[in-house]
């Protein structure tokens, strides 16, 4: 009796283990593809990465940057990878999928603002339409020299010497005027003379204030017209132009230059005048009054 329930017990065991060994030699195919699928992928994910790494760095792209989407990609390719193995493996991913999504959702909405400037700071620092130390100015009038450009935030140094911490998304978003990128730069100024002085004598006296400054660029050459003829005075527009790195010395000095030699030549440049005319019936009144 204990002969035969040691021998049921040995059979089973060896249907157990004949099982197993079936299952094992059933999975070695799917086995060795998934194997086969990881390395191609961990060859193809590696490539990927290197040639993402050499563009950023033929452009010069931020270490910070650089080290932060390849951080991104790296984890967003491998998570890829383990899915299809899974998925290969007989694994189901749908729930993984599911849940996976869904916190990407709930993150996005929680922080939609902060990813607006993030992705803001991101198109910056890739595309670049401004460097540390340009000065830029931007639509909500905000200008400034750029003093650091994080994933969020831009930091800009106003003239005034306020720091000034400029939301990339908005920024990103947003017509950015460059000063920087540009050799030369445009001044101009509108001068008011008198309708008694003389135009062609004004404009002479502008220009040859204009032509002895070295700093003024001859090509193109400095011009004065008339551009408005306005209440109290002709309105005479002054344009030229200097290097950008001059703009400001330029701007500044001859605006003072031209008001000392328009004194000196006798021009002037009236104030603001309004022509009163008081109309009376005062002797209406006195030969009413004698009849």
């Amino acid at each position: 009796m204990k002969e035969n329930v040691i021998r049921e017990d040995i059979t089973h065991t060896e249907l157990v283990i004949q099982n197993i060994i079936d299952r094992i030699v059933d999975f070695i195919p799917d086995l060795i593809k998934v194997v086969i699928i990881f390395i191609i992928g961990i060859f193809l994910i590696r490539l990927a990465l290197k040639l993402v790494k050499k563009r950023f760095e033929a452009r010069n792209i931020s270490l910070t940057v650089r080290s932060f989407v390849l951080s991104v990609l790296r984890f967003i390719l491998y998570s890829l990878l383990i899915l299809v193995v899974a998925g290969n493996l007989g694994i189901k991913t749908t729930a993984i999928l599911g849940a996976l999504s869904g916190m990407v959702l709930a993150i996005g909405l929680s922080l939609q603002g902060s990813l607006s400037n993030f992705a803001g700071g991101i198109l910056i620092l890739l595309f670049r339409p401004f460097d540390v130390g340009d000065y830029i100015e931007n639509n909500s009038g905000t200008d400034g020299t750029v003093e650091k450009i994080d994933l969020l935030y831009t930091s800009l140094r106003t003239s005034s010497g306020i720091l000034v911490f400029s939301p990339n998304g908005t920024l990103a978003n947003s017509v950015i005027r460059n000063f920087s990128k540009i050799k030369t730069r445009r001044l101009q100024y509108v001068v008011g003379i008198s309708y008694d002085d003389n135009i062609k004598e004004a404009r002479q006296t502008i220009l040859s204030v204009l032509n002895q400054d070295s700093r003024v660029l001859k090509t193109p050459e400095p011009t004065v017209f008339v551009s408005d003829l306005a209440d109290s005075s002709v309105n005479l527009t002054v344009r030229a132009w200097t290097n950008r790195e001059n703009y400001w010395a330029v701007h500044d000095d001859n605006r003072e230059n031209i008001k000392e030699a328009l004194d000196k030549a006798g021009i002037s440049i009236p104030y603001p005048q309004t022509e009163m005319r008081i109309i009376s019936d005062k002797n209406e009144n006195d030969s009413s009054d004698n009849s």
